[in-house]
């Protein structure tokens, strides 16, 4: 038996609910790559990657695999963004943990400037994030808005240039 696909009904219904498409980002994550170089480089590393809140959050339980999760949520999104050569700080990208136990993206400096410029809404992204064995993976999407910038800040009160302690 062969079952064939028609995409345009899937196309039509996409462009209605999203006129201007649906960015994906993935990234897969060795766990004990990450946890060698916060052995090997230390504060080096981690102050280059990760915020104060998500270093303060990593020590709170499983160090690592926090840690590894939280960097494949980053390439994740710099994937979906389509910002692999834009040269950003990887702290503009926080993961923040929500009370009842998921995680939501927090976009700062350059790359909150960089996803406004784009008609990209702080709602209108979303997370996954997994971790099993010694591998981490993260899953972004992000819903673009057709020709519309966004005017202010989706991402918070103001812009900042770095990201907040």
């Amino acid at each position: 038996m062969r079952m064939t696909f028609d995409p345009d009904p899937v196309s039509a219904l996409a462009a209605r609910v999203c006129p201007g498409g649906v960015r994906l980002g993935f990234d897969l994550v060795q766990i004990s790559q990450i946890a060698r170089s916060v052995h090997e480089f230390g504060p080096r590393f981690t102050g280059r990657f990760f915020t104060p809140g998500e270093l303060r959050y990593s020590e709170s339980g499983s160090r690592d695999e926090r840690l590894a999760a939280r960097f494949a949520a980053k390439e994740a999104v710099i994937k979906a963004l389509g910002l692999s050569e834009a040269g950003i700080d990887w702290r503009d990208i926080e993961v923040m943990q929500l009370p009842q136990g998921g995680c939501k993206l927090a976009l700062h400096g350059r790359v909150a400037r960089l996803a406004c410029q784009e008609g990209i809404t702080g709602e209108a992204m979303s997370l996954s994030l997994s971790h099993d064995g010694d591998y981490a993976g993260a899953v972004v999407c992000v819903l673009v808005e057709q020709m519309q910038k966004a005017r202010h800040n989706p991402f918070g009160s103001e812009l900042h240039d770095q990201a907040p302690d």
